[in-house]
């Protein structure tokens, strides 16, 4: 029983199995005492800055030790009790909520994948009626546009339909392909029927008109929405537009069964050349905005276009936290994990398991997720610049569901187009102290740390059936450039003002502000680990050292943190539902991404340190061609293009090809000299074995394959110019 008298509407349980955890990092840390006295302790006179380099990497391995177990210390996991808030507020008193869906480029993000989306948001188990649907289109495609608006009458068959099959996901693209025709009962078979061929109609028209890549004028005069592209000059020129499609207060809004629809509204904010329009931040500010004078409901969910909902009871299980009598005040926003529909069995370009399963949780446990721009639903109050405060009483802005119209839909779009130009902001909190922040490649992490900065906290939820699924990118070079740019943008947060340890520092637990330093020093990371992948094959083509003998004692605590830390991380990667080559593909990936995305964000960071770079949000593609999903469906890992990021890991892979070969290849040496050798150099050896192991997808790729997917010829005659290159210099 709560303090109030209720019961809790949600419960917080520690993880099982820590007292194993933290014994295995108390172990590691002795271990790594040792190392840290070796290299004080066996100092060479002779090449002594490499000796130094090795111990400083060493030491920043070990300080990112030491936060990655400050980060799973003490992981929560959290569950709700959906039947306790049902019991306790009628359908009618339940809150209204808004959703935000983002799309900024109908290329890259197809609009059927996007109505998809939208309409497994519209299908909430949720009275409709305070439901809320705001689509933000930054490209200003009258496509896009066409396709919601054939959404919006798809919705009217759509929606009872969820609700008489239950049906999960309520995506009807990934409902489709993943749910057999029911075949017990002949009626509801037919019906079935019946809507997948509408909804498969309604995607061919919608493919088609992409195709064509225009709407043609008999279907403009279907909808006066249309009229507003005579105004469009182009995607980075055009006033604002404001279309209702669905007016959830018109009594006339409602589908087949006579139930009422949720309200769907398009903006497309004005944006102009001269003007910076600050990319997702700037779309989802002007969203705030606009549904603050449609429907300004209390709560504001927000997800990518490529996230359709796969759990129709999330927002109900939101509600458990902000509507609980004890905590939920206090409660900014509950963030869902980030999860994926597209991943391959054994996750060819890894994924976030860990982070979202293990690490997000152990956020939790430690004052709050961060939030990560998706899958998020937060209080109004919080996200427009309230500060929290025990003494705070928060009236919730409930909407008004008389189904009673108050102004027309026709009026309100038109006073509501100045809240969504781009001059509204000037001179204003607005990306500063209200809404979504500006001047951050991640504005999602920013957004979270101010807002528990201001004294709020935050939840994270991972129900049993996942709550959103997205799309992870299919290639190498989308992944790269994806964890560049995010890599990029936490290094800068760590850099500016609202730094965790700066901002933070009065609000948020000194254990919160070191869990964020796990991405924040991502960048950072890159050195150590350039200098673990390079140096030590470098230095055993000069006959150095770096490494205690294969039969001194001193070599065991090298071998025991090696070995158990990665068993460890075996142990753990499985644990969570991954695959043994799943984790293979997971330390493949680590290694691609620290040498490469992480290498090239600190790049940009220097250069915008220095005034020669401005930061640019970079989208995904979710399209592919048929040959290479084949290949990504096969975990074929994907090159195909030339890129800086791919001459550097063909680069390093052949440099410790090329160590490796000249090492075990060497005549001089006999047999027993071989074996004094390997006592000598068998750390750095086996390295060189790891590395070339990890790295052979990039011999494939540059020598045995020949499909489209493999590297440039380009690529690889840099790299071996390269490698010998440096090679060469080692040797002689």
């Amino acid at each position: 029983m709560g303090k109030n008298g209720y019961l809790p509407l949600f419960e917080t349980r520690p993880a099982r199995g820590l007292v194993f955890f933290r014994s295995y990092a108390a172990s590691i840390f002795i271990g790594i005492c040792f190392i840290c006295f070796h290299r004080v302790s066996y100092f060479p006179v002779t090449e002594r800055w490499v000796w130094v380099g090795m111990f400083v990497a060493e030491l920043w391995f070990s300080f990112y030790f030491f936060i990655t177990v400050i980060v799973k210390w003490n992981p929560v996991f959290r569950c709700t009790f959906k039947d306790r808030l049902s019991s306790r507020f009628e359908e009618e008193e339940l809150l209204g909520v808004d959703i935000f869906v983002c799309t900024a480029d109908p290329r890259l993000e197809p609009p059927t994948m996007v109505v998809s989306t939208v309409l497994s948001v519209m299908a909430y188990d949720y009275p409709p009626h305070k439901l809320s649907v705001y689509l933000s289109d930054d490209g200003c495609s009258d496509l896009t546009f066409y396709a919601l608006l054939e959404a919006s009458g798809f919705a009217q068959l759509w929606l009872p339909f969820c609700r008489k099959l239950k049906v999960e996901p309520t995506s009807p693209e990934a409902y489709f392909q993943t749910t057999p025709e029911p075949v017990d009962d002949a009626f509801m078979a037919n019906e079935w029927l019946i809507i997948k061929k509408t909804y498969e109609d309604m995607r061919i028209r919608i493919e088609s008109m992409t195709r064509l890549g225009k709407v043609p004028a008999d279907i403009r005069k279907e909808h006066k929405g249309f009229d507003e592209w005579d105004f469009v000059v182009s995607r980075h020129d055009h006033p604002s537009i404001l279309q209702i499609l669905i007016d959830g207060r018109d009594p006339n809004a409602i589908d087949i069964e006579g139930k009422a629809l949720p309200t769907l509204v398009y903006l497309a904010r004005e944006k102009r050349p001269q003007i910076h329009h600050n990319f997702k931040a700037g779309a989802l500010n002007a969203l705030i905005r606009i549904s603050s004078r449609i429907s300004n409901a209390p709560f504001i969910l927000n997800v990518d276009c490529d996230m359709h909902s796969n759990n129709s009871k999330a927002i109900r299980d939101a509600l458990c936290f902000f509507l609980d009598e004890d905590n939920g005040h206090e409660i900014a926003y509950v963030q869902y994990p980030q999860t994926f529909g597209n991943l391959t069995k054994n996750e060819i370009y890894g994924s976030l398991r860990v982070v979202m399963k293990l690490e997000l949780a152990g956020f939790d446990g430690n004052g709050g997720p961060c939030y990560i721009g998706t899958g998020c639903v937060h209080r109004r109050e919080s996200l427009c610049g309230m500060k929290y405060s025990k003494e705070l009483i928060v009236e919730s802005m409930a909407m008004k569901y008389d189904r009673k119209i108050i102004e027309k839909a026709s009026s309100i779009e038109e006073n509501c187009k100045a809240l969504a130009s781009c001059t509204y902001e000037e001179n204003t909190p607005w990306g500063k102290e209200m809404g979504v922040k500006y001047g951050c490649v991640v504005e999602d992490i920013l957004t979270g740390i101010c807002i528990q900065s201001r004294g709020w906290r935050s939840v994270y939820l991972t129900p049993q059936r996942e709550a959103f699924l997205g799309m992870v990118p299919t290639t190498l070079l989308d992944t790269l450039v994806q964890h560049k740019r995010w890599a990029e943008g936490d290094f800068q947060i760590f850099l500016s003002k609202h730094c965790p340890f700066v901002y933070g520092c009065q609000n948020m637990p000194l254990k919160l502000q070191l869990s964020y330093c796990i991405y924040l020093f991502w960048v950072p990371n890159c050195f150590a680990t350039l200098y673990y992948v390079f140096v030590p094959s470098f230095c055993l083509l000069k006959g150095i050292s770096l490494f205690p003998k294969i039969s001194s004692s001193w070599g065991i605590p090298y071998l025991y943190v090696i070995v158990v830390h990665r068993v460890q991380s075996l142990v753990e990667f499985v644990w969570l539902g991954g695959t043994v080559r799943g984790w293979l593909n997971e330390q493949r990936m680590w290694m691609f991404k620290r040498t490469t995305s992480y290498f090239f964000a600190a790049i940009d960071n220097i250069l915008k340190l220095c005034g020669f770079s401005k930061s640019a949000f970079i989208i995904t593609g979710k399209v592919a061609d048929d040959d290479l999903n084949r290949r990504y469906e096969q975990e074929s890992m994907e090159f195909g293009t030339s890129s800086p990021m791919f001459t550097v890991l063909a680069t390093l892979a052949l440099f410790n090809l090329f160590g490796l070969v000249v090492v075990g290849t060497n005549k001089a040496i006999n047999d027993d000299a071989r074996i004094k050798v390997f006592d000598i150099f068998g750390f750095q050896i086996l390295l060189c074995c790891v590395l070339v192991f990890v790295n052979l997808p990039i011999y494939q790729g540059m020598f045995f394959r020949k499909d489209s997917g493999k590297i440039p010829a380009s690529v690889t005659l840099r790299s071996i110019a390269f490698a010998l290159l440096a090679s060469t210099l080692a040797m002689y």
